[in-house]
């Protein structure tokens, strides 16, 4: 499925079918949390959140992509993320944008 930033694909003739969207709230198990604490008191780069939201967008994007083919979208336009803390550790990711099939 084709995925864009854009507001819209040149050359290309479909109809909006609403919002598509995805998300997920992910946590870093206590012990990751605990050494990420540590490693605030000496800086440095929190890796295990990075895999922690990195993976947390995978699976956004994916339940976002299942979300328009449902609709029965060929392409999403105007993806967007968005993001918060829910809890210490913890963290949700919200990925939506508009699904559209085209008519060509």
């Amino acid at each position: 499925m084709l995925i864009t930033t854009t507001g819209s694909i040149e050359g290309r003739k479909y109809k909006e079918l609403g919002i598509a969207q995805g998300n997920t709230v992910q946590s870093v198990h206590l012990g990751k949390d605990l050494m990420a604490s540590f490693k605030t008191l000496v800086g440095g780069e929190l890796t295990s959140y990075n895999e922690m939201m990195t993976t947390a967008r995978d699976l956004a994007v994916g339940r976002m992509v299942e979300n328009a083919k449902n609709m029965g979208a060929d392409a999403i336009i105007c993806m967007r993320y968005a993001s918060s803390s829910v809890a210490q550790g913890a963290a949700e990711i919200l990925v939506y944008g508009t699904a559209i099939k085209f008519e060509d």
